[in-house]
């Protein structure tokens, strides 16, 4: 009989043990360790992003650009470069192509013809600078760029103008850059939508100087063009737009 009970206690002693061990599932400490997954409405508010607005370009630049007609490209049927004059005009004895090295570049020597012999150019297409020597093989190392390219302008508007007005169009000093001679060159014919300088610094005023051309010569955008022109001026809040454009240093 004493055998018996010494059993019974011991197992009642193994089982507390076991329970003491292994707390069944829905003990309070487990209940307070789950993680709770549910959210108040204020919680679930604070982990949203708000949208970011689009910045609408401000400023007379993108004023004009309101104001600029939106049309396919022409076919460029009839375009040649002689259909904006035969080479530069030529302004109190000098051509318009010495006038802006004159005016662009940074200490330039002439010669008694008006000619520009040598400068230096602080090129606004690349940031850098551009030695210009003259000479049969250094000459191209700087050349004069027509802001909005002719073959461009003939195909949205130049071809209806009168000669004079086109000719006018290829000698403005509004219309007319000294710049690196090889971007020129990659830049081809190319608008707002294919082609913008590689010195980002420059594109507000790349970009306000072709819409004031645009506006003075009634010549119309693409869709493309405009989309990119409105890109461009929507990081330079306020751009002015040239109006007016020195043709030479005094």
């Amino acid at each position: 009989m004493l055998l018996v009970l010494l059993f019974s206690v011991l197992a009642v002693v193994v089982v507390a043990v076991n329970v003491a061990r292994n707390p069944r599932p829905d003990d309070a400490t487990s209940r307070t360790t789950a993680p709770d997954s549910k959210k108040t409405p204020q919680e679930g508010a604070s982990s949203r992003v708000p949208a970011v607005e689009p910045v609408s370009p401000s400023g007379a630049a993108a004023e004009a650009l309101a104001t600029i007609a939106v049309k396919g490209r022409a076919p460029k049927t009839g375009y040649a470069r002689t259909q904006f004059g035969d080479g530069w005009n030529s302004v109190g004895g000098c051509d318009m192509r010495n006038v802006i090295l004159r005016r662009d570049l940074e200490a330039p020597v002439l010669d008694s013809a008006c000619k520009v012999q040598s400068g230096l150019l602080h090129d606004p297409y690349t940031g850098t600078d551009v030695v210009f020597t003259r000479g049969a093989t250094s000459s191209s190392a700087v050349q004069i760029d027509h802001v909005v390219a002719l073959s461009d302008a003939w195909q949205k508007g130049a071809q209806l103008l009168a000669p004079d007005r086109r000719i006018e169009l290829a000698n403005d000093p509004l219309e007319l850059l000294a710049v690196d001679g090889k971007t020129n060159q990659a830049k081809g014919d190319g608008d707002a939508a294919t082609w913008l300088p590689p010195n980002k610094a420059f594109r507000c005023q790349y970009v306000a100087r072709q819409i004031a051309v645009k506006v003075k010569y009634s010549l119309w955008v693409t869709s493309a063009e405009k989309d990119s022109m409105l890109g461009v001026l929507a990081a330079c809040p306020g751009q002015l737009l040239p109006t007016a454009f020195p043709a030479a240093r005094p």
